[in-house]
C-alpha cells in the first residue's frame, strides 16, 4: 500500500524521486523519505506527514547524488512518524532500504538479529531487511561485483509475507538493486538513466519503456544497464513493454482534485472500454479469451471476485450474466473467498477484477482458484499487472490512469467491460433472446452520450449536498441493480466525507432497518427498473411518513411523491443503468466532501492500490 520510487542516471536523483512520490501519495501519505548517494556516503532523510514536507528538510536542497530511492507510507508495523519513516539503514549505515509490502515473520527475524547485535531504532518489520542485508555481506568473504546482489538475494529467501525493495549500498555506489514477491515493480528506462517505481504513472513522464517484475526476480540496475536474475541468482532475459498512456492523463487539467476529474473522464473512459470490443450491428469482440461453446456450456458456475468498489461492480454485473448466459453467478469478497475452501473445480470460471492488478486478496484468490482447476480471466486497468501475469486471460479497461484513492471511471468501466464480456458469453452460448442482446448493444453504444449529459446536469446535487453535509447518518435504497448502485454510493461517501451510510436493499427495509429513520435523517433512493419501481417508490414513501429527506436518482417518470430532490437521468437499459446512475452519486460524495473542507483525493486511513492483506 505505499510506494516507492527509485532512480539512477547523470541527473540530481532528488527532484526525481519527490516528483515520483508525489505521483504515489495515493498509495499512503502519512510519511515519506529518499536516500541518495553522495560522495562515499548515503544520505537518509525523511519526515512525518506528506511528501510536500520533504522540501523544508534542512539540506535537502545540497543533494547532488544521482542515484536514489524513496519512499511513501501508508502505516502497517508501527505508528505513522519519522522513526517510522523510510527509508530504513542497518546499523552500520552501509545499506539503505525502502519497501512495500509487508514481512509477516519480521519479528522472528529481529529476534535472531538482536541475538547477533544488532538494535532497532523503528517498530517497523522493514528496518530487518538492511541489517539481514547486511548480515549476509558480512558473511560473505568474496569480494566481487556480486556479493551486494548475493546479500540481498539471500535476505530474500529469508523473508516471509510480500515484498517490492529497493536498496542502496554505499561500497556499490553504481548500483540499485531491486526485487519484488507479491508487491508491484516496475522498472522505466531511458537513454544512459533508469527509472524504479511502484506505478507506471510515477514515472511515466520520463520514459514509455518499462520492464514489468515477476516474483522472486531480484534486479541489478546500473545507469546504462539492467541485469536480470531469478531467484536462485540465474540470469534471465525481459522484454521491454511500451506504454502508450499520456503522461497529461495522470495531472490534474485545471480541475481541482483528480476525483472530479475522473468523474468528468467517465464518458472518455467508457467509450474507450467499449472500444473496438463492439461496433453498430456487430458481435462482441473477444478474441484474445478462447473460450469456446464446449467450454461455455460444461461451465456450471462463474465467481465473480473482488474487493470493495471492483467486487460492487460484480455485484452490479452479476443479474446480466445469469439472464443472459444462463448460468449461476457468485459475487464473492477475495478476502473471505479465498480462506472458506469454495467450491472450484474445472467446470467452474473465475473472474477476477481489481483496477490495479496488484489487490493482494484478488491475486491470492485468482492463485487458489487455478491450483483447483478452474479457468481464471483477470479484468484490470493496468497493462502488465501482477494479476493479468497470473491469469489464463486478461482484457483491460481503458479508464487511464486513476490517481484518486476514491474510484469512480474505474467502476464505470469495469460494469461496461463486464457487460460486454457477458454479452460476449450469451453470443457465443445462443441461448438468449437475440433482440434482447441488440438491445443492449445499443444502448451501451449510447452510455457515453448519456454519461456527459448527466455530467452537464449536477447543480441540483451540488445545492442538495450543502444542505445535508453536516448530517452524521445518510441510508441509500435500491432493488436490483439499484441496490448494487447503492451499496457503491454508500461506499463512496464513507469513503471520501466519513459520514457514516448504510445501503440497503429496499425490499429489507422493514426487516429492521426503518428502526434507524428520524425526523431529519437523509435517505437517498435509485429508481430505473420499470418492473421494480412502484415497489421502492412505496418504501421511500415509508421513510418520508417518517421524516426523512429523500433524494431520488430515476430515469423514471415519478408521480409526485413529496420527494426533497429528484435527479433525472437519461433511460437507458435496466440492466446497465448502474453506469448512470453511479454518477451523480459519486458527485454527491464529493459535493459533500468539499463542503466539509476535506481532502477528496486523499482521505484519512485508505490507499489508492492495497497490496498487502
Amino acid at each position: 500500500m505505499c510506494g516507492i520510487v527509485g532512480y539512477i542516471g547523470t541527473k540530481k536523483a532528488c527532484p526525481i524521486l519527490i516528483n515520483g512520490l508525489l505521483k504515489l501519495e495515493y498509495r499512503g501519505y502519512d510519511s515519506s523519505g529518499i536516500s541518495t548517494m553522495e560522495n562515499g556516503y548515503i544520505s537518509n532523510m525523511k519526515d512525518k506527514g506528506r511528501v510536500k514536507n520533504l522540501y523544508a528538510l534542512d539540506g535537502i536542497n545540497d543533494l547532488i547524488g544521482t542515484s536514489g530511492i524513496a519512499h511513501t507510507r501508508w502505516a502497517t508495523h508501527g505508528k505513522p512518524s519519522k522513526e517510522n519513516s523510510h527509508p530504513h539503514m542497518d546499523n552500520s549505515n552501509t545499506f539503505s532500504v525502502v519497501h512495500n509490502g509487508i514481512i509477516e515473520n519480521y519479528q522472528e527475524l529481529r529476534n535472531v538479529l538482536e541475538e547477533k547485535g544488532y538494535t532497532f531504532k523503528s517498530s517497523t518489520d522493514t528496518e530487518t531487511i538492511p541489517n539481514l542485508i547486511h548480515m549476509y555481506y558480512s558473511k560473505d568473504k568474496n569480494y566481487d561485483e556480486k556479493r551486494f546482489l548475493r546479500a540481498v538475494a539471500s535476505t530474500c529467501k529469508d523473508l516471509k509475507g510480500s515484498y517490492a525493495i529497493e536498496v542502496l549500498c554505499k561500497e556499490y555506489p553504481d548500483v540499485v538493486i531491486v526485487a519484488r514477491k507479491d508487491s508491484p515493480l516496475v522498472i522505466g528506462t531511458g537513454d544512459n538513466e533508469n527509472y524504479i517505481a511502484s506505478d507506471i504513472p510515477a514515472i511515466l513522464e520520463y520514459t514509455k519503456d518499462f520492464y514489468l517484475l515477476n516474483d522472486g526476480e531480484v534486479v541489478e540496475v546500473y545507469k546504462d544497464k539492467i541485469n536480470f536474475y531469478n531467484c536462485n541468482l540465474e540470469k534471465i532475459e525481459k522484454d521491454v513493454k511500451k506504454i502508450e498512456w499520456d503522461a497529461t492523463s495522470s495531472e490534474k487539467d485545471g480541475y481541482p482534485d483528480y476525483m472530479l476529474k475522473e468523474i468528468y473522464e467517465q464518458p472518455r473512459s467508457v467509450r474507450e472500454t467499449i472500444g473496438a470490443r463492439l461496433k453498430n450491428n456487430e458481435v462482441v469482440d473477444f478474441e484474445d479469451i478462447h473460450l469456446t461453446k464446449e467450454y461455455l456450456e460444461s461451465v456450471n458456475k462463474i465467481y465473480l471476485v473482488a474487493c470493495g468498489t471492483a467486487m460492487h461492480a460484480g455485484l452490479a454485473i452479476k443479474p446480466m450474466f445469469e439472464r443472459l448466459c444462463k448460468i449461476p453467478v457468485t459475487v464473492d469478497i477475495a478476502s473471505e473467498f479465498r480462506y472458506r475452501e469454495p467450491l472450484i473445480d474445472n467446470k467452474t470460471l473465475c473472474i477476477y477484477i481489481s483496477q490495479s492488478g496488484e489487490t493482494a486478496d484478488t491475486i491470492a484468490a485468482l492463485k487458489l482458484s487455478k491450483m483447483q482447476g478452474a479457468k481464471t480471466i483477470a479484468i484490470s486497468n493496468v497493462i502488465g499487472s501482477s494479476i493479468s501475469r497470473e491469469a489464463d486471460y486478461t482484457i483491460y479497461t481503458h479508464a487511464g490512469p486513476e490517481i484518486a484513492v476514491a474510484s469512480t471511471k474505474a467502476y464505470t468501466s469495469q460494469v461496461t467491460l463486464l457487460a460486454l464480456l457477458a454479452l460476449h458469453f450469451a453470443e457465443i452460448l445462443e441461448c438468449s433472446d437475440k433482440a434482447l442482446i441488440e438491445a443492449i448493444k445499443n444502448e451501451l453504444l449510447l452510455l457515453p452520450e448519456k454519461l456527459q449529459q448527466v455530467l452537464e446536469n449536477v447543480t441540483e446535487i451540488e445545492e442538495f449536498a450543502k444542505k445535508v453535509y453536516t448530517e452524521h447518518d445518510i441510508f441509500f435504497l435500491g432493488r436490483g441493480n439499484d441496490y448494487a448502485v447503492a451499496l457503491e454510493a454508500s461506499l463512496k461517501l464513507k469513503e471520501i466525507s466519513y459520514i457514516h451510510s448504510d445501503a440497503y436493499a429496499a425490499g429489507e427495509l422493514k426487516h429492521g432497518p426503518i428502526a434507524l429513520i428520524e425526523n431529519g435523517i437523509t435517505v437517498v433512493g435509485i429508481i430505473t427498473d420499470p418492473v421494480l419501481s412502484p415497489k421502492t417508490v412505496s418504501n421511500i414513501q415509508e421513510v418520508i411518513t417518517r421524516g426523512a429527506k429523500t433524494l431520488i436518482v430515476t430515469d423514471q417518470a415519478l408521480e409526485n411523491g413529496n420527494y426533497d430532490k429528484v435527479i433525472k437521468i437519461p433511460k437507458t437499459h435496466p440492466m446497465i443503468s448502474e453506469i448512470l446512475t453511479v454518477v451523480p452519486l459519486q458527485l454527491f460524495a464529493y459535493y459533500i466532501t468539499k463542503e466539509k473542507g476535506l481532502d477528496v483525493d486523499k482521505p484519512r486511513n485508505l490507499a489508492k492500490s492495497v497490496t498487502v492483506e
